[in-house]
């Protein structure tokens, strides 16, 4: 059984392999400032290996969307070991939310600074009494002439304090039902009446903030869609949020790079991928690997093919995902013995301790947008069509 993509596949194949080899010298790494990761996102746009499909009008490559392609690309550059272009809140939520429902003006001003790293985005949606429910947000935002006045109070807003805009959930509707009386604004971080309170995690690190507004004044025609119907734009940035936080090709890269681990590593003068009990949980997760990847073409090929549902396809990937992720990560950690105890600068470090902090940060993940039991619920309801669990009279 030939199950290769064909020769035209091939040829385009071997165009990859020798980009990355005349390339990666330049590709960033982990101790890579700012200015070589833009300049490494720049070059792959101009290639064509990442921004693929948006048009060139917005500062993509313009490409025809082809799920063979974006899947050569993807293996190649998680064999390879190199950076495969930027993503976060911006590039991988906002972006393609505004190709979808954005206006035009809109389109042009933030796509292209967008995705070449110029301007860095986060997201203004959780609140002190609004999480796993988060339409019940209390942030709200009164017309003034021709300008919305924003008051109210943002809570585990990952990157703010590092980012130029926002993109944020207000309530503009007060008397409307809760999911109908929500508007989605844009507007930049250096706004006048934006205070930023820093939030450490448990990996030690100011991922996330707290953020305040009093009385900020952002343009009427900063909205995306329209006024009172933010809830569902907000839709359609969960939904590219939890194709985000399950990203198949990320969790190949890392999967490279824990083999490695296992080939170095000894235990007992035997390498560690030769131990019985780690080499059966290794198998187990490149098995869940290569589902989360077919599971990954279905959604891309539905998007293609008119009239094909891959809608509970979606709702499984944040999930699957982000358990599969701490679990790979503790499997490091479990190799490496007592090693994996060590954290920060110690010197006994694997890989810079990137596989203690990603443990703990991944164990974030399965909370942080929508926790694994919503994620559940969502599934149920939504997918399987399964009843409601039972609400509280109201």
């Amino acid at each position: 059984m030939d199950l290769s993509f064909g020769a035209e596949y091939e040829t385009f194949r071997t165009e990859v392999k020798d980009f990355i080899a005349n390339n990666r010298e330049s590709a960033p790494t982990s101790r890579s400032n700012a200015a070589a990761a833009k300049q490494w996102q720049k070059t792959l746009i101009e290639n064509g290996y990442t921004a693929r499909t948006i048009p060139d009008a917005y500062g993509g490559y313009g490409a025809k969307p082809d799920i063979i392609q974006s899947r050569i690309i993807a293996e190649e550059f998680a064999d390879s070991g190199i950076q495969g272009g930027m993503g976060g809140q911006g590039i991988s939520m906002l972006v393609p939310t505004l190709l979808e429902v954005g206006n035009e003006e809109q389109k042009l001003k933030f796509v292209k600074p967008t995705i070449e790293g110029d301007m860095v985005w986060c997201q203004g949606y959780s609140e002190p009494g609004a999480g796993s429910d988060l339409a019940s947000l209390r942030t709200n935002a009164v017309m003034d002439g021709d300008e919305w006045v924003i008051n109210g109070q943002k809570i585990w807003t990952s990157t703010a304090h590092l980012a130029d805009w926002i993109f944020c959930l207000v309530r503009t509707e007060p008397d409307a039902k809760k999911h109908h009386g929500i508007s989605f604004l844009l507007f930049s971080m250096d706004t006048p009446g934006i205070e930023i309170r820093p939030l450490v995690d448990m990996t030690g690190v100011a991922n996330f903030n707290e953020v305040f507004f009093t009385d900020v004044r952002v343009p009427a025609h900063q909205i995306v869609g329209n006024r009172g119907q933010g809830w569902q734009v907000a839709n359609s940035i969960l939904g590219h949020e939890r194709d985000m936080l399950g990203n198949p090709d990320a969790a190949l890269s890392r999967l490279n790079s824990l083999i490695e681990l296992m080939q170095k590593e000894t235990i007992a003068g035997e390498k560690a991928i030769d131990h019985p009990v780690f080499r059966d949980r290794l198998m187990q997760l490149q098995g869940r690997i290569m589902a989360m990847r077919f599971n990954d073409m279905r959604i891309l090929s539905s998007r293609l093919n008119e009239g094909q549902d891959a809608s509970l396809a979606r709702l499984i990937v944040k999930l699957q995902g982000t358990e599969l992720r701490h679990d790979l990560e503790g499997l490091a950690i479990d190799v490496l013995g007592e090693l994996g105890l060590a954290y920060g600068d110690n010197e006994y470090t694997r890989n810079n301790g990137t596989w203690q902090s990603q443990y703990m940060y991944q164990l974030g993940l399965i909370i942080g947008g929508g926790t694994s039991q919503i994620q559940k619920n969502i599934i149920s309801e939504r997918g399987l069509e399964m009843p409601r669990e039972p609400r509280p009279a109201q």
